[in-house]
C-alpha cells in the first residue's frame, strides 16, 4: 500500500517553468559540486552507491524480458546502443558498458561529465560522456535510461519528449524518480537530508511526480509505460525492489504500437 499523494494541478505541476530548457542551472551547479566526491562509497553519493545494485537488478530484468535475452548471458547488451541522460559520474554508464553495450552518457554538470570519463578511460571503459541537455545527442539508442533525474528538470514535458526522440524503434526506456508522497517528504527531503544521507538541496518535494502524472507524460510523447516497481527501504533488507511506491519507483517505457 503506498500513502496518499498531495493533492495537485497536474498542469500547473508539469507546466514548464524556464520555456525551451530543461536543465535548471542552479541544479546542474548543485550536483557540479559534488563531481569529485561521485565515486566515493562514503562521500556525499553513498545513497547512490546502494542504490545501484537495485537499479541495475530491474534494468538486467527488463532487458532479458524486453529482447528475450537468456538470463545467463555475460553480455546481454552486446551490439546495442544506450544512452544515460543525468548520467553523474558514471555509477550507471559503466556497468552497462561492461553488459556489452555502447554506452552514452549525458550531464547537465560538465564537471560531472568530466570525471565520468577521467573515470571511464582509467578504468578502461570506451564510454562517451557530454555536459549540457540532452538535445545535444545526436541518434536513437536501443536502451535510454534516465536514474533520479526527471525530478530536476524544468520542463518535464520536454524532456519527456527529448527522450523518447532518442529511443530507436524497438527501444527500451526505463526511468526511476521519487514519488510525490507526505512519506517521500519526510523520508526522503526532510530526515535524509537533515541526517546527511543525502546533500542539502537535493531535492525539491514539489517536484516529484507520481507514477500516474509520469505514466500520462509518457503517452503523450508516444510512449507505453509498464507497471512500476518501488524501491524501498527497510532495516533487514536495505534497499530493495517492493510493492511499495511511496518512496521512490522504476518504470519501464517503450514505443505505443
Amino acid at each position: 500500500m503506498t500513502d496518499a499523494t498531495e493533492p495537485a494541478d497536474i498542469n500547473s505541476l508539469l507546466r514548464p517553468k524556464q520555456a525551451g530548457l530543461t536543465i535548471r542551472a542552479e541544479e546542474a551547479a548543485h550536483f557540479g559540486r559534488l563531481a569529485a566526491d561521485w565515486w566515493d562509497p562514503r562521500g556525499s553519493s553513498a545513497m547512490l552507491h546502494r542504490l545501484n545494485p537495485v537499479r541495475l537488478g530491474f534494468i538486467r530484468d527488463a532487458i532479458d524480458r524486453h529482447w528475450q535475452v537468456p538470463q545467463d548471458a555475460v553480455r546481454p547488451l552486446a551490439g546495442r546502443t544506450a544512452l544515460d541522460v543525468g548520467c553523474g559520474a558514471g555509477l550507471l554508464c559503466e556497468p552497462l558498458a561492461r553488459l556489452g553495450a555502447a554506452v552514452t552518457g549525458i550531464d547537465a554538470a560538465p564537471e560531472n561529465a568530466a570525471v565520468a570519463q577521467a573515470h571511464a578511460e582509467g578504468v578502461g571503459l570506451p564510454i562517451r560522456y557530454l555536459g549540457g541537455e540532452v538535445g545535444l545527442v545526436d541518434g536513437a539508442f536501443d536502451l535510454v535510461t534516465a536514474m533520479e533525474v526527471i525530478e530536476h528538470v524544468a520542463d518535464k514535458p520536454a524532456f519527456v519528449t527529448d527522450l523518447a526522440a532518442r529511443l530507436a524503434p524497438d527501444g527500451l526506456m526505463i526511468l526511476s524518480t521519487p514519488n510525490r508522497t507526505r512519506r517521500s517528504q519526510l523520508l526522503l527531503v526532510d530526515a535524509a537530508e537533515a541526517a546527511g544521507m543525502i546533500p542539502r538541496g537535493t531535492h525539491r518535494w514539489d517536484d516529484f511526480i507520481t507514477p500516474d502524472e509520469l505514466r500520462a507524460l509518457l503517452a503523450d510523447a508516444g510512449l507505453t509505460m509498464g507497471e512500476p516497481r518501488g524501491i524501498a527501504f527497510s532495516p533487514g533488507k536495505g534497499l530493495h525492489l517492493s510493492p511499495d511506491l511511496s518512496l521512490n519507483y522504476i518504470v519501464t517505457a517503450v514505443r505505443t504500437a
